[in-house]
């Protein structure tokens, strides 16, 4: 469909001049005298862009640009100035117009200027729709998603709120596990109850146990009074474990038993303490492998892996990308008193083309940077982090690297495999797929390189047990 412009002038023969350079090159041309005119066709046709005379007689250019907004959010306006008017232009573009062209006017410059204004009116329209899509897209507080593979995530949350089982939720750091976790509580016939939170990884060893069941008075030096652990703080509700593959064994025995007999003591204790309490996991770690290696309790893993859910990496979810991007914009916009219209082309191009190793935390942080940084009313290419700007995945400069940095091939062809088998979860016949072997040729590469793979170190384990 041809880009519609609205020509406003009450010079005609200037008028003619402008619509004989835009028409040839593809564009539809209106043309007004003035701006009662203007709206007057506008109502009847919106247009694109609109080109106007500064001094265009019949109604102060601020109400006009006002009215066209207001019924026309993603028009541009272009304004033809005089050369000694050029301040009352410049104060024009404060108040939203898009640019501004000194007479004489040349038909390449005009040509040049609107494809640019195009351009921009295109982008605010991608930004627009992409806010409203993460309005309709947001599942509950801060999950926003369109990608498939989140959208099937969530039907697993549904069905898993619908249940008091235990569920286990993995994935990398980053992606999102306490939002899932909460999604869970927040469905639940427990939504009512607290949702209590501990983050195994971040409260020492030596305090876990009193951070998870409390204290009573006099247990130890330092408790004078006595202290109700988040067990019992979660009654009625949802306790979070993230990281629980970071609790040590003695604790998982506890852990265990509150799941089994709904009771514990507190530290110091003898009396039992019923709760009624719904456990939900994470980690980021292979607690199939922590069992095999004694460093997980069997019998715990298999009683939180009632309903194992697993969040998917960003750089598997990139239809994600733009959504989050935006809504990070708009909350660290409002933070900072900032006002943009979007996202520029090339930086949702680098936004995309980014592997995202520390997935949506990441993110956030990427976009609060640009934010702060950005002097644009678009967050641009140029905000954005250094390693955020290079370009695509390039298997030559990797094999360049690979050989400056004098990298065995035996070393690399070992790391393949290895990582073949974890990608497929041990499946021998996907990870030879993946490398283009035979599953015959990859066994023999597994016996070279002397790699036991989880399942073979498990049960080599409880043999020995």
């Amino acid at each position: 469909m041809k880009a519609r412009i609205l020509l406003v002038d009450d010079d005609q023969e200037q008028r003619e001049a402008l619509r004989g350079v835009l028409e040839p090159r593809g564009y539809e041309a209106m043309a007004a005298c003035d701006w009662h005119e203007a709206l007057s066709l506008l109502d009847r046709r919106p247009a694109d862009v609109v080109v106007s005379d500064l001094d265009t007689p019949g109604m102060d250019v601020t109400d006009f640009f006002n009215k066209v907004r207001e019924a026309h959010p993603h028009t541009c306006f272009i304004i033809m100035t005089e050369q000694g008017a050029i301040e009352s232009a410049v104060e024009s573009i404060r108040k939203g117009v898009y640019t501004y062209i000194t007479r004489p006017v040349s038909g390449d410059e005009l040509l040049h200027h609107v494809h640019l204004a195009l351009q921009n009116r295109r982008l605010e329209r991608e930004n627009a729709a992409l806010r409203q899509e993460v309005k309709t897209a947001r599942v509950t507080r801060e999950i926003i998603c369109s990608s498939k593979e989140m959208q099937a995530l969530m039907e697993e949350v549904e069905m898993a709120a619908g249940s008091d089982a235990t569920v286990l939720i993995r994935g990398e750091s980053g992606t999102g596990k306490r939002l899932i976790a909460e999604a869970i509580h927040a469905r639940s016939s427990r939504h009512e109850g607290p949702f209590v939170k501990v983050s195994c990884a971040a409260v020492p060893e030596s305090l876990l146990e009193d951070e998870l069941f409390g204290h009573e008075k006099g247990a130890f030096t330092t408790a004078p009074n006595r202290r109700r652990g988040e067990f019992e703080m979660a009654h009625t509700g949802t306790i979070f474990l993230d990281e629980i593959g970071e609790t040590p064994p003695a604790l998982q025995a506890k852990i265990l038993r509150v799941l089994q007999e709904r009771e514990f003591e507190r530290i110091g204790g003898s009396q039992a303490i019923n709760v009624d309490v719904r456990l939900i996991a994470a980690t980021n770690r292979n607690l199939e492998q922590m069992v095999g290696e004694r460093k997980f309790r069997e019998d715990l893993y298999y009683r939180i892996n009632v309903v194992p859910l697993t969040v998917p990496p960003l750089r598997k979810r990139r239809g994600d990308i733009l959504l989050l991007a935006n809504h990070f914009l708009e909350r660290y916009a409002a933070r900072n008193k900032r006002k943009f219209k979007g996202i520029s082309r090339k930086a949702q191009s680098a936004l995309l083309n980014y592997s995202w190793p520390g997935n949506v935390r990441e993110l956030e942080n990427a976009v609060e940077r640009a934010v702060v940084m950005s002097r644009s009313k678009y967050i641009e290419e140029k905000d954005l982090l250094p390693s955020l700007k290079g370009v695509p995945f390039n298997k030559d400069e990797m094999f360049d690297m690979l050989l400056d940095e004098q990298v065995p091939l035996k070393t690399i062809e070992k790391e393949l495999v290895m990582r073949s088998l974890k990608r497929a979860d041990g499946n021998r016949t996907k990870a030879a797929k993946m490398l283009g072997l035979s599953r015959r040729t990859l066994q023999y590469r597994l016996g070279k390189y002397n790699i036991l793979e989880p399942s073979s170190r498990n049960r080599k384990n409880r043999q020995n047990r």
